[in-house]
């Protein structure tokens, strides 16, 4: 991870190194455009998942300018001079969607600019349009006074680690971005069409019976805590025929609760389930990637179900292989165990799932904070695509949620976080000398398994801190698992 520091000029006079491509070890670039960078920040973070901070703090119109310069010279230097850009319903949104368009059309790109629409739909912007990339701003989960940028490269897929490097050292490379002269700016055209191509694709797929889901007539309540899912969710649930029970659904980016959809956080979508009478309740995050879920009686049921509930439905139609992340339930494996699936784990990160889903031929994947791939439509997280798998289940399955819930052994996530110190080596061995009778995985930090229990410790991609995750029978087992870790962490 590199942190980037506030002052965008004062970081730039100091590194004044020509442009130098990188090398194949992304990991050694990072690391040295860290050592190269002279002004540290604590809340700028640069990563394989992009760049975000705090707005007016140390994310600034400035430096978002010259991160979408880079990304535009990329996508002309391989021949596809075009960028799709949008945005979350973030209030610093329309300031920041601004200077990104001024960085692309300062170096030639024409910009495909959809403004306010869901993550998972600017991706399949940029296959739509066989654009060279796109950006979206969007801090995805982080508290409001957050936001970030993510790139998504020509093929709709987030940047891998090699392609990321290079976006790293155009931008603090003195001579990486060449700019366009008075007769070489970039175009501006809209595309206003982007939701409404989403919501059609997710209703011709075959892994979705829509009439079995209009016939059922579900009542659903839903949360889309202000943000962009309110400018999609709607439209499709009653092109679906449900019956939508609405909160925040204004995407105006002020948000009503703690953005992230976990159980803690949306206790009055559960009182609108009851109030209602829903047959589930459906909860989003700030850029319409992931969904959480309640039950019929508004309890909420983990983010996790989400994709094992998509997982289900995928199965039960065709058997293939399937993919998540390291920190994904063991919900999801006794589901493919059903169908005699194993289940592969890839690094945490949807660019890293959805490239190991691509390798393994997967028919279905994802996350388990709530983020379901299929890649049918696209290989990216999808609340759409998610809520659509769920209503399949549902409809054809004639069960409640609490039934599918009870019908699989249950588990419990414990989901801690600490303070990034400044080195987690001596951790990972100290938790591997504890627990000598667990398999460890070092793929993504330290996951320790055992068969019915696991704990994973990695640095976030997205905050300064360090993730403590674990699963077990019980709370009190996944409870004792993150305490050790912590004891050790000091």
């Amino acid at each position: 991870m590199l942190a980037v520091g506030s002052d965008l000029t004062s970081q730039i006079s100091n590194l004044e190194s020509p442009f130098v491509p990188p090398s194949t070890s992304p990991s050694l670039l990072f690391s040295q455009l860290a050592r190269a960078n002279k002004t540290m920040s604590e809340t700028l973070i640069v990563s394989v998942s992009g760049v975000r901070g705090i707005v007016g703090k140390d994310l600034t119109p400035e430096l978002i300018c010259r991160y979408a310069a880079a990304a535009g010279a990329l996508a002309r230097e391989r021949g596809k001079p075009s960028v799709v850009l949008a945005r979350d319903a973030r209030t610093s949104g329309p300031m920041l969607i601004g200077a990104a368009r001024a960085g692309l059309q300062s170096v030639g790109c024409e910009v495909i600019d959809c403004d306010l629409i869901p993550t998972p739909t600017a991706q399949l912007a940029v296959e739509h349009h066989g654009a060279g990339g796109g950006i979206v701003l969007t801090a995805s989960h982080n508290p409001i006074e957050w936001n970030a940028l993510k790139f998504i490269g020509d093929d709709g897929l987030f940047l891998d680690a090699e392609t990321a490097a290079a976006l790293q050292a155009r931008v603090v490379a003195s001579n990486g971005i060449p700019r366009a002269d008075w007769s070489g700016i970039g175009e501006v055209v809209r595309d206003s069409d982007a939701i409404g191509r989403h919501v059609e694709k997710v209703l011709t797929l075959d892994a979705i019976d829509v009439e079995a889901i209009r016939s059922s007539g579900f009542r659903v309540a839903l949360d889309c805590v202000n943000g962009v899912g309110g400018a999609i969710m709607p439209m499709l649930l009653e092109r679906l025929g449900c019956t939508v029970h609405g909160m925040y659904l204004e995407a105006n980016g002020r948000f009503s609760r703690p953005p992230e959809p976990i159980p803690a956080n949306i206790g009055e979508l559960g009182a609108l389930v009851r109030e209602s009478e829903s047959v589930i309740g459906m909860a989003m995050d700030p850029d319409g990637d992931r969904l959480a879920l309640t039950d019929e009686r508004g309890r909420g049921i983990g983010e996790d179900y989400t994709l094992s509930f998509a997982v289900r439905a995928v199965l039960e139609r065709a058997v293939g292989p399937v993919v998540v992340n390291l920190s994904t339930s063991l919900v999801v494996d006794d589901v493919a165990r059903e169908f005699g699936v194993e289940v592969t784990r890839a690094k945490v990160g949807e660019a890293n799932v959805a490239r190991a889903m691509r390798d393994a031929g997967a028919i279905i994947g994802g996350e388990g904070n709530g983020g379901v791939m299929l890649p049918t439509l696209h290989l990216g997280r999808d609340a759409p695509v998610a809520a659509a798998l769920v209503l399949d289940l549902l409809a054809r399955s004639g069960r409640t949620v609490s039934e599918l819930v009870e019908s699989a052994p249950r588990y419990a996530i414990v989901k801690d976080k600490v303070p990034r110190g400044p080195s987690l080596e001596a951790l990972y061995a100290a938790l591997q000398s504890r627990f000598t009778d667990a398999a460890s995985d070092t793929l993504d930090g330290l996951r320790l398994a055992w068969s019915d229990r696991w704990l994973h410790v990695r640095p976030s991609g997205t905050e300064p801190i360090v993730r403590l995750i674990a699963e077990g029978r019980s709370r009190v087992d996944a409870e004792g698992l993150v305490a050790e870790a912590r004891a050790l962490l000091g």
